[in-house]
């Protein structure tokens, strides 16, 4: 489970480029609360505060507690705009989220026993073609990955969705089909040798 991040924040009187530039250079990120059926709120907050935030790794998929005002607002972060240059963060997006909201988070994904699965130990290459999954849950349940255990696979096996075992509570948000998470691959070496250029997807 991911963790709750805190971070404090103020309102913004002005809106518009100069006052975020304002803002900026006196080192706050402007952000925007919104959702919830409430009326956005423009806000400011630290920005090595939320550049901490966003070194945790897993900024996206946790419940971030905004105080603003004395008030504190559970939201979970949307989007973070950055500078193409210096890579500072210019903007940032918070989605409004109570006890009981669903929401629809991104969680990486994580291999375990690759040690066991015949196919690599044979020299086969795990081919990952999701490396992030849309998941569907509440706030307080998002996982800070989905694990997928790979003991057993061959060269030219497939891992589905459906061989994965996922948090209680937590569901994809790809219902329709039985999606392909990784691969295993048979060296390009080898396939080169036996012509072998299928790929299942």
């Amino acid at each position: 489970m991911s963790e709750t991040l805190t971070l404090s924040a103020e309102t913004r009187d002005r809106a518009g480029k100069g006052a975020s530039r304002a803002l900026r250079r006196e080192g706050r990120t402007p952000a925007v609360i919104y959702g919830g059926n409430e009326e956005p709120v423009a806000i400011h907050l630290e920005e090595k505060a939320l550049a901490k935030a966003l070194g945790t790794g897993h900024f996206f998929n946790s419940v971030v507690e905004l105080t603003v005002g004395g008030q504190t607002v559970r939201t979970l972060p949307k989007d973070v705009a950055f500078h193409p240059v210096t890579d500072r963060p210019q903007h940032a997006d918070f989605l409004r989220v109570s006890k009981d909201s669903v929401v629809h988070v991104n969680v990486p994904v994580a291999f375990i026993n690759e040690e066991k699965a015949p196919g690599l130990k044979k020299g086969g290459i795990l081919n990952v073609v999701r490396h992030e999954l849309e998941m569907i849950c509440a706030p307080d349940s998002i996982p800070d990955d989905i694990i997928v255990d790979v003991s057993g696979y061959e060269v030219g096996d497939s891992i589905h969705i459906s061989a994965v075992t996922l948090p209680a509570g937590v569901k994809p948000a790809i219902t329709d089909r039985d999606f392909t998470i990784a691969t295993i691959v048979a060296p390009s070496s080898l396939k080169s040798e036996e012509g072998d250029t299928t790929k299942e997807g």
